[in-house]
């Protein structure tokens, strides 16, 4: 099938590629013509583990395209993915500009019957909201489907291939049938849903595990009061089948691309109604002061933040990406440095991004220098390659041996032992 994907951001570049990949002939669309350029000749403008060998394996088969021009794109296509950013407003609602302006756009070069297909993460009654926009520019048969993402930077390859769900929202027969075509090499349960039910679902998924989070984060909170393990707690509430072990893991909090954003346009989208969505503010006020305990923690260590050296082990969000969008690291980093704190830090991708919002920290080429003479070291990002680095010389090269591991990612008792005052959270 000739599909047409618009956007070429983590979703629209996930999904286009891996459409290719189990046999359709794909288009990306993107009016950027750098970021296109770079993508012909296989340069990703993303980090995403496996996606660049996917995306030239692809170009090389003639499956997937890139183009800047919507005739070319969309001429063909039965199918139009629209997956196009939808940023946070100041108050928390979802941006739509982009989706708006990209289903004029095909309107605008639509010449027969398509599907047009909301990918991106957008509230209910957006879908209907470009049915109204299509109908201004094109006289013609279509319709418009919801089809929301799930994927999990750092592992979205497998989580669009093996994905535990995919929903699919409209009102037409025809339509969802020809969606259910796509998605028949996928193995997975296939939901069909009506337009608004498609849409929520996917911000009632991130909000209740967003609420996860910021649950185990309390709990946490009083573990260290009262002297419990947050992680025994955790794994003895996660053998409960009704809960589950996933997202229990305490730390600094959520962010990213998605949690943040869609967590308060969940919000908003109820306030908007008439319904005042309690649980969800406290949940967004807990992400909020979780980043505020680790810095509790390192002045409870060195009595003042105040000219103090400090090294900043990680600044993605979370390991496997080099997306820094509301990274826990940098709010972190952004709290040392006002109370007048000297950070280096260090992430094994992230630096390109991190420098664009952290202009005046310096961020280094390697974890050994990013600890080298500091008084203190917070763990803001759970690579795997910190649990791996020697951790002996990291002592010699310190000034004074402290710790603050702020996402548990280091045996509590071997750091002890190596002579680190090492704390953590919740243990």
């Amino acid at each position: 099938m000739k599909i047409t994907v618009i956007g070429t951001g983590y979703v629209g570049l996930v999904t286009g590629t891996c459409l290719a990949e189990i046999g359709h002939q794909v288009t990306c669309l993107d009016i950027d013509q750098r970021k296109i350029a770079g993508l012909r000749r296989g340069v990703l403008p993303i980090y995403e583990p496996k996606l660049d060998s996917l995306v030239q394996k692809n170009i090389r088969a003639k499956r997937l395209f890139f183009t800047t021009s919507y005739p070319e794109a969309i001429q063909d296509s039965l199918v139009v993915f629209i997956a196009v950013g939808t940023p946070a407003r100041p108050d928390g609602k979802a941006n739509l500009r982009y989706v708006y302006e990209a289903a004029k756009s095909v309107a605008t070069h639509m010449s027969d019957y398509k599907v047009i297909v909301d990918k991106s993460t957008v509230p209910v009654g957006t879908a209907q909201a470009v049915k109204k926009i299509i109908k201004r520019h094109y006289a013609g048969r279509f319709d418009v489907v919801s089809c929301p993402e799930f994927l999990r930077e750092g592992s979205a390859i497998k989580d669009f291939m093996r994905p535990d769900r995919v929903v699919i929202g409209g009102d037409n027969r025809k339509a969802t049938n020809i969606l259910l075509d796509v998605f028949k090499p996928i193995h997975g349960m296939k939901l069909v849903t009506n337009l608004e039910s498609a849409e929520l679902i996917k911000y009632a998924s991130n909000a209740f595990l967003a609420t996860k989070i910021s649950f185990i984060n309390e709990i946490s909170n009083i573990c260290d009061i009262v002297g419990a393990d947050v992680g025994e707690v955790a794994y003895g509430m996660g053998l409960d089948r009704r809960i589950g072990p996933h997202f229990l893991h305490a730390g600094v909090g959520y962010g990213g691309s998605c949690f943040p954003k869609d967590v308060s346009a969940l919000k908003q989208m109820a306030g908007s109604n008439g319904y005042d969505f309690q649980l969800l503010k406290a949940v967004i006020e807990v992400n909020r002061r979780q980043r505020s305990v680790v810095l509790a923690k390192a002045k409870k260590m060195l009595g003042s933040l105040r000219n103090k050296k400090i090294g900043v082990l990680g600044l993605a969000f979370k390991n496997n990406t080099d997306d820094v969008r509301e990274s826990a690291a940098i709010d972190i980093i952004r709290l040392l440095e006002r109370k007048r704190a000297k950070v280096t830090a260090f992430d094994p991708v992230a630096r390109r991004n991190a420098v664009r919002l952290l202009p005046g920290t310096a961020i280094v080429g390697s974890a050994y220098s990013a600890c080298q003479k500091k008084d203190l070291i917070i763990i803001a990002t759970e690579w795997p390659e910190f649990r791996a680095l020697d951790w002996t010389r990291i002592k010699r090269l310190m000034n004074r041996p402290n710790i603050v591991d702020g996402r548990n990612l280091l045996d509590q008792n071997k750091m002890r032992k190596l002579g680190f005052h090492y704390v953590s959270i919740g243990r």
